[in-house]
């Protein structure tokens, strides 16, 4: 069943990535040079969304790319550097993170500005052009640039002068901060050979492409490559292009409040020393530089091709369970899969401290299953989709986005606490069939003066909210990953989606 994407008024659309290889040459020539700087500028005004409006939306939208360290799905779980930090941010902030993926000819200071997204965290280096059409947070993370060549290639210059006049091709995305300083050495007399790859290819897909071969040369900020060194081979490291650059994220030039406060919140986890050469992180930060780059199980896993899309499926190790159950019920799997990612996180063993147990959380006592079957993956996932299937078509005759926010709703709330929300939506001269009203009639359950009339009392009403939201933000996304991948295999690439700039 196709679910529509506006299930909310503010809902996001989540961008596919086209992983072409197109290589185009790119000449040294001051024009192009100049209209290669200028292309990074966005014409677009910025909307009026600051912290106060994503405060009452709720959800806070994150512009990136999937890649090792920015965002990526680890056995269906959202992961990654840039996503862990934000979403830290987030759950001080009480917000639910969104994550728009950047698509290959997507301008993400366009999506920014139009406020398709409110913050790309995307591991940006902060550069006179980037800030020319945004703001940047406070610094957290300082890298090098470092030229990484294929093990294939024969002559691997080891300074900038060796490399000057070489003719080795460099493989760069335009408008990256590696094609700034690469133009900024050609400024100052360096003779260097740019290729501009296809905006879809970013720093991680590029030194893949290295290690197989297919380009000789490529830019990568040190972490990144000591980090791809440990699991890819055919790397081999060159000469230091570019010292302690800040890394940041960008936000609208018009949202001062929000640059604020993760100002504040970067504050705490990262402080530089005036040499710049000591920066001083909190042990929360220090733990996500562990996890993404230095060695470790998820990483090894990432770039694991034969694991991550043989062993255990796409998303999750249930995609052939999830798929064959959804089909007998016309259900979306993905939908289902983000269901189950929300109940479980995709651990059959789990158990809720309301006794809710397995993958889609059970309660025993409201189905005629032993109680010891329910931790068969199988058992449960078909319990929990025909559960689904009820709550859908006891809410047959709504359309189908506000269909399914209800039935959603009614799987984690129960179908005396939506009666209630639904009864009070009248009582407010809303329309009860609108889940925008409904939800807004639940928040209020938690209120004395509201559920001391409701039939059923007293309902938390931010947890069915928040459930849906979730929901629907992650099955977006998983929608974006299945294009990745599908894209990914027909074109025999391995890992070849887009990383970080």
């Amino acid at each position: 069943m196709e679910i529509i994407a506006s299930l909310f008024k503010k809902a996001v659309p989540i961008f596919i990535l086209s992983l072409s290889l197109l290589v185009v040459s790119c000449g040294s020539n001051d024009s192009d040079r100049d209209l290669s700087r200028d292309s990074l500028l966005t014409t677009i005004e910025p909307i009026e969304r600051d912290f106060e409006d994503i405060k009452r939306s709720g959800v806070l939208r994150m512009i990136t790319y999937y890649s090792s360290n920015t965002y990526f799905l680890n056995q269906g779980i959202e992961v990654g550097f840039e996503y862990e930090l934000l979403r830290e941010f987030a759950r001080e902030n009480d917000l639910a993170v969104e994550v728009v993926i950047v698509g290959s000819n997507e301008n993400p200071f366009d999506l920014l500005n139009k406020g398709v997204g409110d913050v790309i965290a995307a591991n940006y280096t902060i550069t006179p052009e980037r800030r020319r059409v945004a703001n940047f947070s406070r610094p957290y993370n300082i890298v090098d640039q470092m030229l990484v060549y294929s093990s294939q290639q024969r002559k691997r210059p080891q300074t900038i002068e060796e490399l000057s006049g070489s003719g080795i091709p460099i493989s760069v995305r335009k408008n990256s901060s590696y094609h700034f300083r690469l133009l900024d050495l050609i400024d100052e007399g360096y003779d260097l050979n740019i290729d501009l790859i296809e905006d879809g290819m970013e720093t991680e897909a590029a030194l893949v492409q290295v290690a197989n071969g297919n380009f000789r040369a490529t830019v990568a900020d040190d972490n990144m490559f000591h980090a791809a060194n440990r699991y890819i081979d055919g790397l081999l490291d060159g000469p230091t292009i570019a010292t302690a650059d800040t890394i940041a994220w960008a936000v609208r030039t018009n949202a001062p409040d929000l640059e604020s406060r993760m100002n504040r919140f970067l504050y705490k986890h990262f402080r530089i020393s005036e040499d710049r050469e000591r920066p001083r992180r909190s042990t929360f930060l220090n733990v996500l530089r562990r996890k993404y780059f230095e060695q470790s199980r998820q990483m090894a896993e990432y770039y694991n091709p034969e694991w991550q899309y043989q062993s255990i499926g796409i998303i999750s190790p249930y995609d052939d369970l999830v798929k064959q159950v959804a089909d007998s019920l016309d259900l979306d799997w993905l939908l289902l899969t983000a269901m189950i990612a929300q109940e479980s996180s995709f651990n059959p063993n789990s158990k809720s401290w309301a006794g809710a147990v397995g993958l889609m959380q059970i309660m025993p006592q409201f189905v005629d299953v032993e109680y010891e079957e329910l931790y068969d993956p199988v058992t449960n996932v078909q319990v929990g989709a025909n559960i689904i299937r009820e709550h859908l078509d006891h809410y047959s005759y709504l359309d189908d986005a506000n269909q399914w926010a209800f039935a959603l709703a009614t799987y984690n709330v129960g179908i005396g606490h939506m009666a209630d929300a639904r009864r009070l939506t009248i009582d407010r001269n809303k329309n009860p069939n609108e889940w925008e009203y409904v939800s807004e009639s639940l928040l209020r359950l938690m209120q004395r003066r509201y559920y001391q009339n409701a039939r059923h009392g007293f309902a938390r009403g931010i947890e069915p909210v928040k459930y849906v939201e979730e929901i629907m933000n992650r099955y977006r996304t998983y929608q974006t990953v299945i294009a990745l991948a599908e894209h990914q295999q027909s074109t025999g690439l391995t890992n070849a989606l887009s990383p970080s700039i």
